[in-house]
């Protein structure tokens, strides 16, 4: 082979080897894996609307608008809640709640149970004791919140944890103080479809999406008392996110992903904000 041609076949197959990395690295933001399932895509994942005022209804039907607008195997459809503020978990939906859950560092919450790596019930939770005051009150900084808690518990985990903004609301960049009128990171870009599509690529057997009653409390159960979240398990560098497990008695366990306020990592970013207070 001429030494032209050699140099032209090293370049191509160096130029594919980026490409492929570059598309790799793009979509890597499973959550461990997990993922509901379903036996045919798409398929339709029922959020329960829980929330009593106007405004968060507006971003919960923005949400669910956004993530249906994409190429997607999960299409959501927002039907009546069951719990209000305690947002118990319902099996095969992700219920969404908004209260005020005391000045206990976080911004939202996003729990969902497992079975192996099925995804059986969901929750997501946004707390108004930081959202009803200056800095977090404007519709930037909810609907990024909102958007990212939902799509938690579709299986979806950060695009990035840095600060900077991808323009996803997967990653965390923050719409308040001077950027609290910018509509960046306020809904999913092309990457989180690419992600949602490769989580649900296969087909099972069985499904995890499905009716059902509310179940009764239980020692069990995962709300917004950090206690029952569980062990931490990750941690973010700039510690705004936090990932916490529970393992329960008959082999499941529920997952939570912490989003923290701006001023809990700042006291120290390593550490349990559980504990911080």
């Amino acid at each position: 082979m001429s030494a032209p041609r050699r140099s032209s076949v090293i370049v191509f197959l160096v130029s594919a080897a980026v490409m492929a990395f570059q598309s790799a690295s793009y979509a890597s933001h499973s959550w461990g894996g997990y993922h509901w399932a379903r036996t045919a895509n798409p398929f339709t994942l029922k959020l329960g609307d829980n929330l009593t005022s106007a405004d968060w209804k507006s971003h919960l039907a923005q949400t669910s608008s956004d993530w249906n607008s994409g190429n997607s195997p999960l299409i959501t459809a927002i039907v009546a809640g069951t719990s209000r503020k305690r947002c118990s978990m319902v099996a095969g939906t992700t219920q969404v709640c908004a209260a005020s859950y005391g000045n206990n560092g976080w911004l939202g919450l996003a729990t969902i149970s497992i079975n192996g790596v099925h995804i059986t019930q969901g929750s997501a939770k946004m707390n108004d004791t930081y959202f009803n005051t200056s800095k977090y009150n404007n519709p930037n900084e909810r609907e990024h919140v909102m958007c990212q808690e939902v799509a938690h518990t579709f299986g979806l985990d950060h695009q990035s944890t840095d600060g900077s903004s991808q323009n996803s609301c997967m990653d965390y960049f923050s719409n308040t103080g001077a950027n609290a009128g910018s509509t960046l990171s306020t809904t999913p870009n092309a990457h989180d479809f690419q992600e949602l599509n490769i989580i649900y690529q296969h087909l099972d057997s069985t499904t995890t999406v499905a009716a059902a009653t509310p179940p009764a409390a239980s020692a069990s159960e995962v709300t917004d008392d950090p206690n029952t979240w569980g062990q931490l398990v990750r941690q973010s560098p700039e510690g705004r996110s936090s990932t916490y497990e529970r393992v329960h008695g008959n082999a499941s366990k529920t997952v939570t992903h912490v989003f923290w306020t701006a001023e809990a990592a700042e006291i120290c970013p390593g550490c349990d904000h559980r504990y911080d207070r």
